[in-house]
């Protein structure tokens, strides 16, 4: 008798465990995850471009992706900044993830912007800021990048007569 129990537990928890299986596995599929509730798509023709934040230079245009930057929790958005763009030394108050969707962002660390010293990260690349590291980053050709954290974001220049909001 116990050898039967414990055969049709085994027998249970290995059928528990292939139904779990084959829900994962129709999870993964597209059209499973697009029915669930709060899932996003975008394409490129659905980003919807605005003038750039005043709290960066004068000429960028933004698209929030998720999310709502400027209040706690998850966001991404994405910045198109033309060529020979340039954000002064800066920090985030959180960590901060980007992105190379086009073109290539140059960025460095330290207090001056010194273009012998960033690192170009072309289309493709990734880089995570560490909140409260001073960096700045600039550009040479139209380039798009996204954005992504924990909000809210922001931005504090190393030297306050950087910031757009005070001219």
């Amino acid at each position: 008798m116990k050898r039967s129990r414990a055969g049709a537990l085994v027998g249970a928890l290995a059928l528990s465990a292939l139904a779990a299986l084959a829900l994962a596995q129709d999870a993964k599929k597209p059209e499973a995850a697009a029915s669930h509730a709060g899932h996003i798509v975008v394409t490129p023709d659905d980003v919807k471009w605005s003038a750039g934040p005043g709290t960066i230079p004068a000429g960028t245009q933004m698209a929030v992706i998720e999310g709502d930057p400027s209040k706690p929790g998850l966001f991404a958005m994405r910045l198109k900044m033309p060529a020979a763009y340039k954000i002064p030394p800066h920090f985030h108050p959180a960590d901060e993830h980007v992105t190379v969707i086009s073109g290539t962002m140059n960025m460095g660390m330290g207090d001056t912007l010194d273009t012998a010293k960033a690192h170009a990260l072309p289309k493709g690349s990734f880089s995570v800021m560490p909140a409260k590291v001073h960096h700045y980053a600039f550009t040479r050709e139209e380039t798009i990048v996204q954005i992504h954290g924990m909000g809210p974001w922001g931005i504090t220049y190393v030297n306050p007569a950087d910031d757009p909001r005070k001219k």
